[in-house]
């Protein structure tokens, strides 16, 4: 049997955070006064950090410069992982769990590197993790399977027996393009609405807490074909 590995996202999987991020670019937006269209935050949804800043500077006119706005945002959000984040309910239980199975993880993240791990240490998430992979390490976004396959390497498993968890429905698809296993946890409809993301996900949950730890640790080492 090969070795099962599991590759988690950070943001609405690991951590209860989006609501951050999206409430932030809000208030971006009131500054310019301008208001985001459901596009326009699909759009920053898969989107990298360079990205977004990019993309409001120069769609919109907020900040003075692209690198501005990404300021702004990473200053805000290091202060929110720092003083405030907190994990999503369930996800320490089954990341115990996992390391109790002697199941190998990783993180693989859109959101930067130093952001990623303060707020992993700060929930006491980071010590299980194998690797912590942010877009930005790889030059990437995840609209291609580079994160994932540099996480899995500090994992040593195959594509088809390694387990990529998201909330967001364009990660997941690229997962399933890329022949990982994949599970969909509910985190928000701008990410993922829960029919989307169960028609596409090879297992979908309202929330890890939904199930007890050990059964989705069962679930994950002992797949249905």
């Amino acid at each position: 049997m090969e070795r099962t590995g599991v590759i988690f996202d950070c943001d609405g999987t690991l951590l209860d955070s989006m609501h951050m991020w999206h409430t932030f670019d809000d208030r971006l937006a009131e500054r310019a006064g301008v208001t985001f269209t459901k596009a326009d935050k699909d759009y920053m949804t898969a989107a990298t950090l360079e990205e977004c800043g990019r993309y409001m500077h120069e769609r919109y006119g907020i900040g003075t410069s692209a690198a501005n706005v990404m300021d702004m945002i990473h200053d805000e959000m290091l202060s929110f992982y720092q003083k405030e984040v907190t994990p999503k309910a369930g996800a320490p239980e089954l990341v115990r769990a996992l390391a109790d199975a002697n199941i190998p993880m990783a993180v693989a993240s859109s959101t930067p590197s130093e952001l990623l791990r303060v707020g992993l240490a700060r929930t006491d998430l980071d010590a299980a993790m194998l690797a912590i992979v942010s877009v930005e390490d790889v030059s990437s976004s995840k609209r291609e399977p580079k994160v994932y396959d540099t996480a899995r390497a500090a994992l040593g498993t195959e594509r088809a027996a390694t387990w990529g968890v998201e909330d967001a429905l364009y990660a997941i698809r690229t997962l399933n393009s890329a022949d990982y296993r994949t599970l969909a946890v509910f985190d928000s409809v701008t990410a993922g609405a829960p029919e989307d993301l169960q028609r596409e996900a090879d297992v979908f949950l309202e929330s890890f807490a939904s199930l007890p730890a050990d059964q989705i640790v069962q679930i994950i080492t002992h797949p249905a074909n």
